[in-house]
């Protein structure tokens, strides 16, 4: 069932989420979404484990900005995110390879 809003997806994160993707992992991402509906939340990965907080963390591995309504989008599989990013829709920062295992741990569309 499609998200309508940020808040949304980070509440409903865990039942999207990949564990096996994430076994080996120690990772903590943060999520600047901007505009209407937006907000700050950080995902922390731990070894198969995820926890999400509101609001920034003072040292994220890799960051994500983008539109909220964009995030909505890209959650719902309406947008591609490579796209997005190569589009300058969202930006990734931080460490790379640890932002890329984010496809894998938190699956678009579903």
């Amino acid at each position: 069932m499609p998200i309508k809003t940020c808040q949304e997806y980070f509440d409903t994160l865990h039942s999207r989420f990949v564990p096996s993707a994430a076994k080996g992992v120690s990772a903590v991402y943060q999520f600047t979404l901007l505009g209407n509906g937006g907000g700050v939340w950080h995902v922390v990965v731990e070894d198969g484990k995820m926890e999400v907080h509101s609001g920034a963390h003072a040292n994220p591995s890799s960051t994500v900005e983008a539109d909220a309504a964009d995030y909505v989008k890209i959650a719902n599989d309406e947008m591609n995110g490579l796209r997005a990013v190569m589009t300058r829709k969202m930006r990734i920062g931080g460490n790379l390879v640890q932002a890329r295992k984010m496809q894998n741990m938190f699956p678009v569309g579903v």
